[in-house]
């Protein structure tokens, strides 16, 4: 499931048009709203740190796991410019390990997408769940089947000072697999030149009662989906769907005790 490996020191140049500072805002409200409002939080999939940093400057303990070793290295640049104490490990989501327990567990910009695998993505919840607190929370977010369809087999492109990139988008509706080809054209130094970077990515399109279900099997307590952005329900047109689950196996442990 290695993504984003050959550009990332891109990838961010690419992505400017997130408004990771609204998305965090969101997100601190949701985290908050279920008790998290302090203590130490992992980011997984958290690329080149932005919204790891964006949280840490909310006053929460980070750690950021992410597969891509090109990736952390722009998280690390980004630490030594902030200073903030964050710790960064280069660990698979699928089998990742922690020196403890955490107070919450998020993950955006649709890394759970990326787990093609339903029973992979299960044992990403059971993991989650085990190293979360007692009544620890976990959100995430995932692009809908929906999206998925509307972008359907599409070319985007687009032209910029500082480079372009072709994006080419195929949705395979039966395996509800999205595949997209990125090329990505870099202009270097002043002689009129540019690198050409390219990926191939897929990400897989799972439905509410799906993603509730493994999350329930992986021993945690579903507590809402979301609309992106909104605390009101998923739509039959919703791009993105924001889900919160909660740590149930050790609280119910300890209230039996």
């Amino acid at each position: 499931m290695e993504a984003y490996s050959g550009f990332a020191e891109v990838y961010d140049l690419f992505m400017d048009n997130v408004p990771y500072e609204e998305w965090c805002l969101y997100l601190t409200g949701l985290l908050r709203e279920y008790g998290a409002d302090s203590g130490l939080v992992l980011d997984l999939g958290c690329g080149t740190g932005t919204m790891t940093e964006l949280l840490a400057a909310e006053g929460y303990d980070m750690i950021g796991v992410d597969n891509s070793e090109e990736m952390l290295e722009m998280a690390m640049e980004k630490k030594a410019a902030s200073g903030r104490d964050i710790l960064y490990l280069c660990q698979d989501m699928r089998e990742f390990e922690l020196y403890g327990t955490v107070r919450a567990v998020v993950s955006v910009c649709d890394s759970m997408n990326y787990i093609l695998e339903p029973e992979e993505l299960e044992q990403v919840f059971r993991l989650v769940n085990n190293y979360l607190d007692p009544g620890g929370v976990f959100i995430f977010d995932l692009n809908t089947e929906y999206k998925y369809r509307q972008m359907g087999d599409t070319t985007i492109a687009e032209n910029r000072e500082d480079g372009s990139f072709i994006w080419d988008n195929y949705y395979d509706e039966e395996e509800r697999i999205n595949e997209y080809d990125l090329a990505v054209f870099v202009k270097e130094g002043r002689d009129g030149l540019y690198r050409k970077y390219e990926e191939t990515h897929y990400q897989k399109a799972y439905r509410p009662e799906e993603i509730r279900a493994m999350g329930e099997r992986a021993g945690m307590k579903f507590e809402a989906f979301y609309n992106a952005f909104t605390r009101e329900a998923p739509r039959e047109d919703s791009e993105r769907i924001y889900a919160v689950f909660r740590e149930k196996g050790k609280t119910e442990r300890n209230e039996n005790l």
